[in-house]
């Protein structure tokens, strides 16, 4: 059953339903042993498929790794990533020469803009207890005017990304973690400067909803003009404008009224992604996303003529030493250290 507040309800795969200007979504969940000394998994490889592992077996994934789980050097061009890490170690590195560690409710912000190649891989830093690892990529476009801005990435520590917490008539409480946009008075840290994000008039929402047991929240409305998606990952049961809702499902939600969510299992994780669209067309292939084939035939002729910038790192799986700790090296030198 439906109602004019809700549509297009669908169980969730690996790759998650967006809509405009969102590309791709995507929840990595994996339940990694414990480490070895060259931070790998400190279990046996074998019956993977190495370099394309994507089947969870034994609850965790090689993905395009070999030694060390994650996504060894690869090229972007027109279109950002926005990656959420809610558990574990992810290693940055990129041909224009910056890295990173960010892990637990750190976030990086990364704009390929005119092209980059970057690796990003899953170090498993602990040898002594597991190394569980939960995170979201979501993939937001760039419009024509911007596809070829400067490459630039940035950090939303954990430490700096607001989250509010608001309690129902009940005293029961829902915390909302404003990744990107703007809640009532409450705004989240300003995304990279070239973002479609940047411009508050469009409206780009990014925001982690948790929700105790029985908590009720409302959905504050918003212009009419925006896309809407609110995606129930974790938990029991979820009632959306009255229309109950299982785990791992997304729903289209309208954005000019408000809605109210009741929580009526156990405690519940929503992402929820909104925006003003981009409108033009969109033709992706593998890495690079642009407004035309033309500009696609493009992008791979001037990544085999460049490299993007090459790749300055002994390794196209770089990882950072295990005592790194969390940190940010930009292209312009500057480095900060939590």
């Amino acid at each position: 059953m439906y109602n004019k507040l809700i549509s297009n309800i669908k169980k969730l795969g690996f790759n998650w339903h967006t809509i405009d200007p969102f590309l791709f979504c995507v929840h990595h969940l994996d339940f990694y042993p414990k480490g070895n000394e060259q931070m790998g998994p400190d279990a046996s490889l074998a019956g993977r498929d190495l370099g394309q592992d994507f089947t969870t077996k034994d609850g965790w994934r090689m993905y395009h790794g070999e030694t060390i789980p994650g996504f060894p050097a690869h090229p972007h061009r027109g279109f950002e990533t926005v990656t959420v890490v809610l558990k574990g170690n992810v290693d940055h590195s990129d041909s224009h020469g910056a890295a990173g560690r960010y892990s637990n409710g750190d976030v990086q912000w990364m704009t390929a803009g005119s092209g980059l190649q970057h690796s990003e891989m899953f170090p498993l830093v602990n040898k002594d207890k597991e190394n569980h690892l939960e995170l979201f990529q979501i993939w937001l476009n760039l419009p024509k005017k911007d596809k070829f801005v400067k490459p630039h990435y940035k950090m939303l520590w954990a430490e700096d990304v607001p989250v509010i917490k608001e309690l129902d008539q009940n005293g029961k409480e829902t915390a909302i973690t404003l990744i990107a946009g703007q809640i009532g008075n409450d705004k989240a840290v300003p995304p990279a400067p070239d973002s479609w994000a940047a411009n508050p008039q469009n409206k780009v929402g990014i925001w982690l909803v948790k929700m105790e047991a029985d908590a009720k929240w409302t959905i504050p409305a918003d212009s009419p003009d925006i896309n809407r998606t609110l995606y129930f990952y974790r938990g029991d049961e979820i009632s959306v404008a009255g229309i109950e809702i299982t785990e791992y499902h997304s729903l289209n939600l309208l954005p000019e009224e408000p809605v109210i969510i009741h929580n009526t299992g156990k405690e519940a994780f929503l992402l929820i992604l909104q925006g003003k669209p981009i409108n033009e067309p969109v033709v992706q292939h593998g890495p690079f996303v642009m407004n035309t084939q033309e500009e696609i035939f493009q992008a791979f002729t001037d990544y085999r003529n460049t490299s993007f910038g090459g790749w300055p790192w002994n390794r196209y799986d770089n990882i950072h030493p295990k005592d790194s700790g969390r940190f940010a090296k930009y292209s312009n030198g500057k480095t900060e250290k939590k």
